[in-house]
């Protein structure tokens, strides 16, 4: 969404300044709560009925929700990215992540788990109060709505891809209520996060407008295309195999961009390939993502950075030469980016990777680089495994290969089923790096213990790592309501 709504979203009283935690380690009771009064005095009005909405976009700024246990549990953990920084540099548990070695106790997983439910906090009282906001426009308050529910099932589908199944906290929890409490401290199984996350989306699908009709003051806000998609990608981690393929094809109105690097420039945020993306923004009156791209910017005397995730030589390697993708997914020592700024050859680290870099970080104080999430290319790859794995390969190929293709690397050379499959995930590998899916990508395909091994020779404990660990203190506050994942 627009830049300066984000800005002056982060000074609201749902607000992202002191994003304090509450007695309870789940940050759901309503401490952010806004007092009845304002509903009239200042809410009830197509402002603040869009601002309510908009707070739950400016949680996607903050350090514990999209920066460095976020970097840290889904590409330091992988196969794609080392922790990187200095050998003498943890990065408070990133060397931990980065050798399968984390506990319940790793700092990371409190981050993201509380982060997430910091963001659902949010969307649960938009949800409470916009339809009380009876002064606004009907049909703003049903696309916020839809908004809202895009967003919460967005971050269930981290929740449940990083720890199964957790907590389902649906509306605003009421002090003193029992059964509320309760809600906050007993997991749900994932089949349930799932059904949930799917009814979300089906609701945010009602009420959500085509990209094409937000201007450009809301540019990056949830669009119906966006919630096809997401739900597609619910299905495909399911194995709904057809209805994955219903999804996709209800993503219209986008294409890919000719070439692959004009993505991650600013020229390209939100461009036509995008479907879903978390703006950053420059400069140091506003807010931004929080040092999202000075953590993983190239470190030492030519850098800008602390040097973290640096991608892997195995996914170096896994690019072809005359594939567009590599030199537009890695930097390396004594390479001239694209905005001609000159990486010397003295750099702390063999790799970096440019989809965190900001041309304006170097200079100013603020990350200005979107994390993209959703791309077309991606529901052309959903949309390819789940034809294949649906007997239907000649048709998945058509898919494929147009993702191919625009990497330069033509066609594929696979043919019969189990091989598409194989060149799919692969191309999932080369076209998604760094965009916080691979290591979601190698438990759910079943790889993830091959990968690991040739990772450095990793263990991962089958029946184990599927799943991270839920926070001790979670645990320890739950009393009994909650068990831990097996093996932790």
């Amino acid at each position: 969404m627009n830049k300066k709504y984000i800005i002056a979203a982060a000074f609201l009283i749902l607000g992202a300044v002191n994003q304090s935690c509450s007695d309870e380690f789940i940050d759901v009771q309503p401490t952010e709560k806004i007092p009845e009064s304002a509903l009239g005095e200042i809410y009830n009005n197509n402002e603040g009925a869009n601002n309510l909405v908009t707070s739950i976009y400016a949680k996607f700024l903050d350090w514990n929700m999209s920066t460095f246990a976020w970097i840290g549990v889904t590409s330091i953990v992988s196969d794609d990215a080392d922790k990187g920084s200095s050998p003498s540099d943890s990065g408070s548990d990133k060397d931990l992540l980065d050798a399968l070695n984390f506990n319940p106790a790793t700092p990371s997983f409190k981050e993201l788990f509380a982060a997430n439910y910091q963001g659902i906090n949010r969307c649960n009282q938009a949800l409470k109060y916009l339809p009380q906001l009876d002064k606004s426009d009907e049909s703003l308050r049903k696309r916020l709505i839809g908004e809202a529910k895009f967003l919460r099932a967005f971050m269930y589908f981290t929740l449940v891809r990083s720890f199964g199944g957790v907590p389902l906290v649906d509306h605003v929890p009421v002090t003193g209520v029992e059964a509320d409490k309760l809600m906050t401290l007993t997991r749900k199984s994932k089949e349930e996060i799932y059904a949930f996350i799917e009814q979300d989306l089906k609701d945010a699908i009602t009420a959500l407008p085509d990209k094409s009709s937000y201007g450009a003051a809301d540019k990056g806000r949830a669009s119906v295309g966006a919630a096809h998609a997401l739900l597609a990608k619910v299905y495909l981690y399911q194995k709904k195999w057809q209805l994955a393929v219903e999804q996709t094809n209800l993503v219209t109105g986008y294409s890919l961009t000719p070439v692959f690097q004009d993505i991650y420039k600013i020229s390209g945020e939100n461009n036509d390939e995008s479907v879903f993306e978390i703006n950053g923004t420059g400069g140091t009156s506003g807010r931004a993502i929080q040092q999202y791209s000075q953590v993983q910017g190239a470190r030492g005397t030519t850098g800008w950075g602390w040097g973290f995730a640096t991608p892997t030589q195995s996914l170096y390697d896994a690019y072809s030469a005359n594939d567009t993708r590599r030199d537009a997914t890695i930097i390396h020592r004594d390479m001239t980016l694209y905005d001609n700024y000159y990486v010397g050859p003295n750099t702390e680290n063999k790799f970096y990777n440019y989809k965190a870099y900001s041309s304006n970080y170097r200079d100013q104080a603020s990350t200005d680089v979107n994390i993209r999430y959703l791309r077309y290319a991606e529901v052309l790859l959903i949309k390819a495994e789940a034809m294949n794995e649906l007997g239907q390969t000649s048709a998945a190929i058509t898919s494929l290969n147009q993702v191919r293709q625009r990497a330069g690397i033509g066609n594929t050379p696979a043919v019969s089923q189990a091989d598409v499959r194989t060149d799919i995930w692969k191309q999932r590998r080369l076209e998604l790096a760094f965009e916080h899916d691979r290591w979601f990508d190698l438990i759910r395909t079943g790889q993830a213990q091959a990968a690991m091994a040739a990772d450095g020779g990793k263990v991962f404990k089958v029946g184990i790592h599927e799943v991270f660990p839920l926070p001790q203190d979670f645990i320890a506050e739950a009393g009994g309501l909650s068990a831990q994942n097996p093996g932790y």
